[in-house]
């Protein structure tokens, strides 16, 4: 299940040197991209949307939950399962 991303960074990581090429390499890459990408949502700092969305509400004087409440009361019991929901279904 490589996404085109993974195998763009696979290709720039082995023609570095950095990080030569294996059989299981994708793994790895896979790893890193999947935890950047899904698990940046539940952060306001993990991906640009969420903090869009949150300067904008907070412009519009709209009350939004600070940094650790976003983690606490929507992040943990909201995205957590969903989340590993996804990694059972697809990178068990």
């Amino acid at each position: 299940m490589l996404s085109p991303n993974d195998l763009s960074h696979l290709q720039i990581l082995h023609n570095s040197g950095v990080f030569p090429v294996t059989n299981d390499s994708w793994k790895y890459v896979q790893a890193i991209s999947v935890s950047a990408v899904i698990f940046g949502a539940m952060t306001y700092i993990g991906n640009g949307p969420n903090f869009m969305v949150k300067s904008i509400a907070e412009q519009a004087h709209i009350k939004m939950p600070s940094f650790f409440g976003y983690m606490i009361k929507y992040s943990m019991p909201i995205l957590l399962p969903i989340f590993t929901f996804i990694w059972f279904i697809f990178f068990r």
